[in-house]
């Protein structure tokens, strides 16, 4: 049956110095399998009641995920490794639109909970009513190998700009970013050039003052494309059933802690 877990032994050698150590009341159960059974449904898009037995009770499953997401564990994990792959020599930037399902909505708050806009991290639902219909905006920041380092949300109808500086602040030793036209804004502009990070995006056909842009180096952008292929691979990230917007984050996190670092 160990053949059927989504982890390896080997990932979870390099996973397990990671996950919290402290040891109250029961043992706890097996690391190995509950976190490949929570990975088979953010990957199958079923409900947690729906998992296969061979990853144990469905109950675990579902509590090891929610309390890990309340100690911020899902979110360090991927910070610790995404950090352990070394200092970028490139940042590719970018968003991406996940379509809400009706059971995104509702959450405890009320008519203000379901209202759109931004959110604390305290559990409003990070999706907006464009004229698409609700969705949440994925935004990601990823090294020169396409692999994911950052990762913000905001609702669907919220511009990118202003998600970007928060994005590239812990990365200062890169030596370009690439992102699209919506990130041209003197002030990301300046804060790249301030840290010596050359910005590649493109002018936005407003602007009367139009910068260097180098096309060449603009084509690699297709790998922060790859990255939203491949996280929407797992269907509880391409469709947002999660009320609570840090547990969405949480799930995001797991599955390019899965997909990119072990």
């Amino acid at each position: 049956m160990s053949d059927l877990f989504w982890l390896s032994e080997a990932q979870m050698r390099r996973l397990a110095p990671l996950l919290p150590s402290e040891r109250r009341g029961k043992p706890r159960v097996d690391d190995r399998r509950v976190i490949s059974g929570i990975v088979h449904v953010l990957r199958s898009g079923g409900r947690w009641v729906d998992a296969p037995a061979v990853y144990g009770p469905r109950k675990t499953l579902y509590n090891r995920f929610v309390r890990w997401r309340a100690k911020g564990v899902w979110q360090r994990v991927f910070r610790a490794l995404a950090r352990a792959g070394g200092p970028p020599a490139e940042l590719l930037l970018d968003s991406s639109h996940v379509k809400a399902h009706r059971s995104a909505g509702g959450g405890k708050g009320g008519a203000r909970a379901s209202s759109g806009g931004r959110e604390t991290h305290r559990g409003k639902p990070r999706w907006g009513p464009p004229r698409g219909g609700r969705t949440t905006k994925i935004h990601a920041l990823t090294d020169h190998l396409g692999r994911p380092i950052g990762f913000e949300l905001t609702a669907g109808q919220h511009g990118d700009a202003p998600v970007a500086l928060a994005l590239l602040a812990p990365w200062p030793s890169a030596k370009l970013c690439i992102a699209d036209a919506a990130y041209d804004s003197n002030g990301i502009r300046s804060f790249l050039l301030a840290r010596g990070i050359l910005p590649v995006i493109p002018n936005n056909p407003t602007r009367n003052q139009h910068h260097p842009f180098d096309r060449s180096a603009w084509r690699k952008r297709n790998l922060i494309e790859r990255v939203f292929c491949r996280l929407k691979d797992f269907r509880r990230i391409a469709t947002r059933y999660d009320r609570r917007a840090d547990v969405f984050l949480s799930a995001v996190y797991l599955a390019a802690t899965v997909t990119w670092w072990l």
